[in-house]
Order: C-alpha cells, then sequence, then structure tokens
C-alpha cells in the first residue's frame, strides 16, 4: 500500500490579515502604507519595515511608504542589500549587515536585514525591506512570510 502525502498551503495569519486590509482597495500608497505597518507590527524586534519602488526613469528605487527611523531615499540597483536583492530579483536574509560587502547604513542601529522581492506580472517593481537591531534576527520562516505577503500585494498594486 502506497502513502500518500499531502501538501496543505496555509496562509500564514499576517498574509490573511493584509488580505483583508487591502480587500477592495487600489490605492497603491494606502496599499503599502498598511502593509509597512502591519508588517513592523506583526513582527517583533524590527526596527524598520518598508518599501523601495523601482523608478524606470531615474534607474533607481525610490523609498515608499515604511515605519521606522528616517531612511535613505534613493538606492542604486546592485547596491546595497535592497539593491542588490532587487538585481538579482531574489530574496536576501543578511545576518550580519556590516558583513554584507557594500552595505548601505540608513539606520546604524540596524544589525541584520530581510530584503524580498516585488513581483507584478512577473515583472519585478521593487522591494520589501524589514531591518532588525538584532543580529541573525530572520529566518527562512519569516522570508516564506514575507514572501507570501509580496504575492498579496501584487493582487493590490
Amino acid at each position: 500500500m502506497r502513502k500518500r502525502i499531502f501538501m496543505i498551503n496555509v496562509k500564514s495569519l499576517v498574509a490573511k490579515q493584509l488580505e483583508s486590509l487591502l480587500e477592495e482597495e487600489n490605492n497603491v500608497v494606502t496599499n503599502l502604507a498598511n502593509a509597512s505597518a502591519l508588517i513592523f507590527q506583526s513582527y517583533e524586534n524590527v526596527n524598520w519595515a518598508g518599501f523601495y519602488i523601482y523608478n524606470s526613469e531615474t534607474n533607481e528605487l525610490d523609498l515608499g511608504p515604511f515605519q521606522g527611523n528616517v531612511a535613505c531615499m534613493h538606492i542604486k540597483p546592485g547596491s546595497g542589500v535592497v539593491g542588490t536583492a532587487f538585481e538579482k530579483k531574489t530574496s536576501i536574509i543578511v545576518p550580519d549587515v556590516h558583513e554584507f560587502a557594500g552595505h548601505i547604513a540608513c539606520d546604524a542601529n540596524s544589525k541584520s536585514e530581510l530584503v524580498v522581492p516585488l513581483f507584478k506580472n512577473d515583472e519585478i517593481y521593487g522591494v520589501i525591506d524589514i531591518d532588525s537591531p538584532s543580529l541573525d534576527r530572520f529566518s527562512s520562516v519569516e522570508q516564506e512570510e514575507i514572501e507570501e505577503l509580496a504575492v498579496v500585494l501584487s493582487e493590490h498594486v
């Protein structure tokens, strides 16, 4: 007799909350603002959560809605963790930002970082950036949850 293994896709609570927040709302700024607040309030030991959105006219990632201290306003693709994740079109977890070559220190208190790309119709348009004042704060669990949030956002931008 063969065993069957069933994979169940269970959405995280945060993804369900985001879906509820964004329901019937199509304003991009409103949706990104609420998403950054939800991330900031839902994850412990986070000192910054927000978005960088690609501007094709300037070839830079422009600061979008966020929660936390003031931030770098423009980042070039390939620069720092944000620009590298954007350029490579992949999520990046950095356990110690001071060990990441080319790290851009927007907040001296940040010690670890998670950056997740944002896609719409298979085109990258920005990133979610989350910082922590603790070393090695982020794991594959948070990465998967934030990637799930990125998918939810793609339906509302």
